[in-house]
């Protein structure tokens, strides 16, 4: 009988274990345009030929390591790094906001139809890979941008009270109807016209606070309050409003394509509120970008939520663990499905580097990602992961390519691990 009863509780024990855990699914990684860090390199900058083939090399590197979706960055600035009839050509694709001149050796009738978004997503298909377009809603442009070289026919130059300036760079301001109904619009061309599986923002909703900056937002609350008597409460509402309706207009166009929300790690501090997440992040959501990941999960406006947890376990204002199973009480219950956006571009050779007086830096004494990618395991509402970005990561700082092949080798029983091809 003794033995019989160590026979059951073995068997419900490895049971338990197994169900603990999580299949990723997902595993993607972000190709960032803004600022040329990703892609198109600045070399390539107006060169349709250097851009297909640095276009196939990350393709077939992602491949390699077990990546199966990438979040391509199109809508970098108020731009487009597609054939936009609204938005003008990306400077960081072309070289010159809104003109697509090409100084590659590619014929120039195939020149003229090049389309990268379209063009990557066929690629990016026979590999079998999934695209979700990364589109930024409000920023126009960064703070070292000359406005001088923003193009004629740029929604900016028409309708310039659409748009305020704050901290050197120019919004949209979330407050005017007018706003959402031009995201909308960009959302809709893309949804209709390209085979994506996805519509994904970031963490970039109201600009990140700059010092004692005061957002120069007070003008249109008072002309349309809308019922809220705090401006901080309106605020909310604004990209409230805007993400209902970017998910309403995405259903309505193709009910196939979701949308994901990328967000900052911390929605609240538990020192603030009591259902927030234990740590001290000097930023929140909620508190200072006023996106409220939490009423958009509940509500089902987003498919999956991404929060982006770029700190190691074990960090005490902002710990890698404690977040990640906040996100997986957050998501328990509800129809969002929870990645986690990954930092191995932290990753570092030189244990010189630190973070704190007589402190090694753990992103530069041990594989930081593989201790994540094994916790993320253990939760079962983690069912992807992504990481951030391409080119960081595909420079295999500390072997974390190796490592990820070799996770995701595992999980696939008909994938044999590949070698990764370098430049």
């Amino acid at each position: 009988m003794k033995v019989f009863r160590y026979i059951v509780t073995f068997v419900l024990c490895t049971l338990s274990l197994c169900t603990l855990k999580a299949e990723i699914g997902f595993r993607g990684a972000w190709i960032a345009t803004v600022a040329n860090i990703d892609w198109p390199s600045k070399e390539a900058v107006g060169n349709t030929e250097m851009q297909q083939e640095e276009m196939i090399w990350i393709l077939d590197s992602l491949h390699a390591i077990g990546i199966n979706a990438i979040i391509f960055q199109v809508r970098p600035t108020a731009d487009a790094l597609y054939r936009s009839e609204f938005e003008p050509s990306s400077h960081w694709l072309t070289g010159k906001q809104g003109e697509w001149g090409d100084k590659s050796k590619v014929e120039s009738q195939k020149s003229k139809a090049w389309d990268p978004l379209e063009w990557t997503i066929e690629e990016a298909h026979k590999r079998n890979m999934e695209v979700h377009v990364w589109l930024n809603p409000y920023r126009v442009t960064l703070a070292k941008t000359d406005t001088s070289a923003i193009c004629a026919n740029h929604i900016w130059r028409k309708h310039r009270d659409w748009f305020w300036e704050y901290n050197k760079q120019w919004y949209f301001d979330p407050g005017l109807e007018q706003t959402r109904e031009w995201i909308c619009t960009i959302v809709q061309d893309i949804v209709q016209r390209y085979d994506i599986q996805a519509v994904h923002m970031d963490d970039y909703f109201y600009p990140y606070p700059a010092g004692k900056q005061q957002l120069p937002d007070a003008k249109t609350f008072e002309q349309d309050p809308r019922g809220f008597n705090n401006i901080n409460d309106w605020r909310r509402d604004n990209v409230n409003l805007a993400i209902k309706a970017i998910s309403e207009t995405i259903r309505e166009c193709k009910d196939s394509v979701e949308f994901g929300i990328s967000p900052f790690g911390v929605w609240r501090n538990a020192s603030v509120d009591s259902t927030g997440s234990a740590t001290r992040a000097g930023i929140t959501n909620y508190d200072d970008l006023y996106a409220d990941i939490r009423l958009w999960i509940q509500k089902g406006w987003i498919d999956y939520v991404m929060p982006q947890l770029y700190w190691e376990i074990g960090k005490k204002v902002a710990d890698y663990e404690v977040l990640a199973h906040w996100w997986a009480n957050e998501v328990r219950g509800t129809s969002c499905k929870l990645y986690i956006g990954m930092a191995p571009y932290r990753l570092v050779e030189s244990q010189k580097s630190k973070v704190e007086s007589g402190k090694s830096n753990p992103w530069a004494t041990g594989n930081e990602i593989k201790r994540q990618m094994d916790l993320n395991r253990t939760i079962p509402e983690i069912s992807g992961e992504c990481f951030y970005s391409t080119r960081p990561l595909l420079r295999n700082p500390r072997g974390v390519c190796d490592s990820i092949r070799s996770v995701y080798a595992d999980e696939d029983a008909e994938k044999e691990p590949l070698v990764l091809p370098w430049e």
